[in-house]
């Protein structure tokens, strides 16, 4: 949520007049994450996130939009987009799409315990199934298609030991058909900081921006690399037991899925290592840009090949 384009406090009241929100009272830019622009933005009548879209396709947008209003009438606690007086979410601001989205209660929680993990399971669960009755389709804008063209960006700029690694990967993930995997919405990118706790409960998930139709699987992979990794990288035993517990509960892993577990976790992890070698290696100008280690990703890459340190899936 880096800031590329910057807001004047004058710009963004003019912008307001079409809300019935009430007059602007404070606009602070928010400098963590890599992709949009987005600032708090307080007005008399309440607390919001504005965004500036900086590389997503307008034509896309609708998609995240739709889909936060979607889940939010299902009672997660997601952003609800707030509809401008011609009741369209989508607007453009300083010369890039635009939109607002309430701003949810909480604090991201970096050091989770047991119970967080759990809750998480429940969480992740709950959007897989809310968002089965979702009409729209796009598809995860991060999946395999994207991966193998990223690699082909990034490999010039990488030591021979790394392309060798990630040649290693790319060969290993092309025996792997995801699509024969229960499909649905996926978030993408449920990370810590993508996460408010109001309390022993969860506040909001944010950052619906990588969010798209892919395996459901790869969506829990995710998560639980972040969620239960230890500061090595290596899996919490504890941690990931009560998050894939927690989650099956209330969506069953399928045997396919318990086969494919470990190239899924392999798979979560090349995404990260890959979006992060783009951002190391083809930076974007910005006024606040956080570009995060990519070599964090190629730890937990490595780990996950492991495949006898590796968490089952219940079932």
């Amino acid at each position: 949520m880096s800031v590329f384009t910057p807001v004047t406090e004058a710009d963004l009241a003019d912008w307001l007049k079409n809300y019935a929100i009430g007059q602007l009272e404070n606009l602070q830019g928010i400098s963590a994450g890599v992709q949009n622009s987005n600032f708090f933005a307080t007005t008399s009548l309440g607390r919001y996130v504005l965004t500036l879209f900086e590389t997503m396709p307008r034509a896309e947008l609708p998609f995240y939009l739709h889909l936060m209003a979607h889940l939010a009438r299902h009672g997660l606690p997601v952003p609800a987009p707030i509809a401008n007086r011609d009741n369209e979410y989508l607007g453009t601001l300083s010369g890039k799409p635009a939109v607002l989205v309430s701003r949810l209660a909480g604090r991201s929680v970096m050091d989770p315990s047991p119970a967080h993990c759990a809750r998480m399971g429940s969480m992740l669960a709950g959007l897989h199934l809310a968002g089965s009755s979702f009409g729209r389709r796009q598809a995860n804008p991060r999946g395999a298609e994207w991966r193998q063209e990223c690699a082909a960006r990034v490999r010039p700029q990488l030591s021979p030991e790394e392309q060798a690694e990630l040649d290693a990967e790319m060969a290993f993930q092309a025996g792997f058909d995801l699509a024969a995997l229960p499909q649905g919405v996926i978030h993408a990118d449920l990370f810590r900081d993508n996460v408010l706790w109001d309390g022993e409960f969860i506040g909001g998930v944010i950052d619906f921006y990588f969010a798209g139709r892919d395996a459901l699987l790869f969506d829990v992979a995710v998560t639980l690399n972040d969620w239960c990794a230890l500061p090595d990288g290596a899996l919490d035993a504890e941690r990931s037991t009560v998050f894939l517990s927690s989650y099956a509960a209330s969506r069953p892993f399928t045997a396919a899925e318990r086969a494919a577990w470990p190239a899924m976790l392999r798979a979560a992890a090349l995404r990260f290592w890959l979006s992060r070698l783009e951002d190391f290696h083809r930076p974007r100008s910005g006024e606040l840009v956080l570009v995060k280690d990519p070599n964090e990703y190629r730890r937990i890459l490595a780990l996950r090949a492991q495949a006898h340190a590796l968490p089952a899936l219940p079932g």
